[in-house]
């Protein structure tokens, strides 16, 4: 009995575990980075401009359809050289500025390699679509070496990302011509989201504006009083009750 298809079929299937195993410790270590970065905003910063964060590894079947409308060779070299986001993480953030700032702090990194950046804030796509796309390499350590693996990260305000959901759900599964009133009529959505988002923003710096004000006001008048308040006198007693003398 010839043993060689098995045998080829087993490592195969070995070649192809690793190769997924890779894209999903690197999606895992991506998404570690940004809980800290979530969780020290939560503790020592008044303010946390990351909302929510959604992963996404696409299956098997889903890296196939795509090497076959790209007409790429079936190999895992060619997959890994082509097919740029096997791996996804999309970070909800709350105004434009933040987008910018979560993609700082993500690149001051020393370990994470930028490889690309798209900005369709700048450069919104004809549709409408807008959002800050980087591919970063991330260093993955298994038991015998070191993999740079190709991570796409997706930044996007709550309302650029309502209305790239609800886009999707609408062209979902359609293939025919979608008639061009409607293509208009998502892109001038598309537009109401971004007024929308600067507005909301241009509202944040005005009430931050404001209350730093009156904190620096408060600060004033505090300062002031304790300035006229008489020296405070405490008493021998007390003095030694806190110094532990009897």
């Amino acid at each position: 009995m010839n043993t060689f298809p098995v045998a080829q079929l087993k490592q195969f299937r070995d070649e192809i575990t690793r190769f997924m195993m890779l894209y999903k410790f690197a999606l895992a270590e991506l998404e570690t980075k940004v809980e800290i970065l979530q969780e020290e905003f939560q503790l020592l910063h008044d303010y946390n401009p990351i909302e929510h964060t959604k992963s996404r590894l696409k299956s098997p079947e889903s890296i196939l359809n795509k090497i076959r409308r790209k007409n790429c060779m079936f190999s895992l070299p060619e997959i890994r050289r082509n097919i740029k986001d096997i791996a996804g993480l999309r970070i909800t953030c709350s105004f434009i500025s933040d987008i910018y700032r979560i993609r700082d702090m993500l690149l001051s990194q020393s370990d994470l390699t930028l490889i690309e950046e798209k900005d369709y804030i700048e450069k919104p796509k004809g549709n409408g679509y807008r959002s800050l796309h980087l591919l970063v390499g991330v260093p993955v350590f298994m038991s015998d070496r070191e993999e740079q693996v190709c991570v796409e990260i997706q930044i996007r305000t709550i309302a650029m990302d309502f209305w790239a959901s609800l886009e999707h759900k609408i062209y979902y599964k359609y293939e025919e011509t979608v008639p061009s009133r409607l293509t208009e009529e998502l892109k001038e959505a598309a537009e109401a989201a971004f007024y929308l988002d600067k507005k909301m923003e241009r509202l944040q710096d005005e009430i931050s504006q404001i209350k730093s004000e009156r904190e620096d006001e408060l600060e004033l008048k505090l300062g002031q009083l304790l300035g006229q308040a008489a020296p405070l006198q405490i008493s021998p007693e007390l003095l030694r009750l806190f110094s532990g003398n009897e």
